[in-house]
């Protein structure tokens, strides 16, 4: 069982939200690390730093199409009095040899490519007239066309400073530089600089696989007819999102009627591919609770020290959490309320924080800031309950959205924050300074 098996409960002893989030991230443990392939890698956290093995770029070469002269070759040069130069070959992207530049010589030069050996700047070629008189685009076309060994001449009508559109070696990172420090989420920047330095593979933790159930015989699937005394699932579907959201891959399962042995055989057969499992609805203490039923027998039988308590929490939605662990691996659970307000705000809480610390991030909360309550009344709040409020925060100033019902998921959906009211306060008048978590 977690940590707090240690700690008396009762049954009316009320938790407090940091003391259950206390005991979550206590008890859950960063996944292992494994190698992985880039692309398999991405939304996975680094857990040792990257070290540049060779300079980025590796050579000296052009960001322009152009040519590739010498300074003095070109200096004074104007449209009146063009410098004139012997064009002595092209050099490519991925070319291995290039031309010697020499006194009043050119290569044409590709963007990318190696500036060539005696070349000390580029010119672009909408400098020039494009090479024997042709236009710069259509010029530059043809020529970089032409057979190695061509000659001929371009007129460059501007002069250019040394190292001009040249990118130097390493100018991105140098060899034995630090590309990326452990901890870094790798996404598709992340994934190309590691592309680019010629790493093929990393190793990382890998994202969390959480598995999300909800319980229910009134639950029914979207796109399907709805019966006397149902509602349509939308906990799975919010949830499996918002799992996705804070990094992990999700895994939504069909709602579970309110069978106790189905639900219990439901998650055995889901630990294969689980390493967290969140269920939600049947954690009360009515005649159907049957998540509470199915996991407090585990709690009985789990002789290895595994189980699932169930908590009432001071807070407002969802006063009624389980967390514990099930299955041979100890799988941690979390067991969340069925109203769609109460099990998205513990979602927040709870198992945001869980799932990335199974990905061994160091900041694994929501960010929260302080704000001016802008409503046309005060809010209410139960005492001794921490309560969390639907709101929308822009420019140091959040508003209520909707009332306080655990059942308002419309309201949810227009919300990007929590206004939190703390326990020893039963009323915030509008212009009040409030604690606000950002959602978005």
């Amino acid at each position: 069982m977690s940590s707090a098996a240690t700690r008396a409960t009762g049954q009316d002893h009320l938790w407090s939200v940091t003391e259950h989030l206390e005991d979550i991230l206590t008890t859950v443990r960063p996944l292992e690390p494994i190698e992985l392939q880039l692309l398999d890698a991405q939304g996975c956290v680094l857990v040792e730093d990257v070290t540049v093995p060779v300079s980025l770029p590796p050579f000296d070469n052009s960001s322009m199409d152009g040519y590739a002269v010498r300074v003095a070759d070109v200096a004074g040069a104007s449209e009146e009095y063009p410098a004139v130069l012997t064009v002595v070959g092209d050099v490519a992207a991925g070319q291995a040899e290039q031309p010697h530049v020499g006194p009043g010589q050119a290569a044409r030069i590709m963007t990318g490519a190696p500036l060539p050996p005696g070349a000390e700047a580029v010119v672009p070629v909408e400098w020039t007239d494009g090479g024997l008189g042709e236009g710069p685009v259509s010029g530059m076309r043809a020529h970089s066309a032409a057979p190695e060994g061509a000659s001929g001449q371009v007129h460059v009508h501007r002069p250019a400073e040394a190292r001009a559109h040249v990118r130097s070696k390493g100018s991105d990172v140098k060899a034995g530089d630090r590309a990326l420090e452990a901890g870094t989420i790798l996404g598709p920047p992340q994934i190309g600089l590691l592309a680019a330095i010629g790493r093929g593979t990393v190793r990382v933790r890998p994202r969390p696989r959480v598995v999300v159930l909800s319980t229910g015989s009134e639950l029914v699937q979207p796109d399907e007819a709805l019966g006397s005394g149902q509602i349509y699932d939308s906990n799975s579907f919010a949830l499996c999102a918002a799992a996705r959201d804070a990094g992990a891959i999700s895994y939504r399962v069909g709602a579970v009627a309110d069978d106790a042995e189905t639900l219990r055989a439901t998650i055995e057969d889901q630990l294969i591919r689980a390493d967290l499992v969140v269920t939600t609805g049947g954690v009360s203490v009515g005649a159907y609770d049957v998540v509470k039923e199915a996991l407090s027998s585990v709690s009985d039988e789990d002789e290895a020290g595994g189980g699932v308590e169930f908590r009432k929490l001071a807070m407002q939605p969802g006063k009624p959490q389980g967390f514990g662990s099930i299955g041979p691996d100890h799988t941690p659970l979390l067991a969340l309320p069925g109203n769609p307000v109460s099990s998205y705000v513990s979602f927040e809480l709870f198992v945001r924080p869980a799932i990335r610390t199974l990905m061994g991030l160091k900041d694994v909360h929501r960010p929260t800031t302080t704000a001016t309550l802008s409503a046309d009344k005060a809010l209410t709040s139960p005492a001794g309950r921490r309560q969390f409020l639907r709101g929308t925060y822009a420019d140091g100033e959040v508003k209520p959205v909707g009332g306080a019902g655990s059942h308002l998921i419309a309201a949810l959906a227009h919300a990007d924050a929590l206004i939190v009211v703390p326990e020893d306060d039963t009323s915030v008048e509008p212009g009040a300074e409030v604690e606000v978590v950002l959602l978005g």
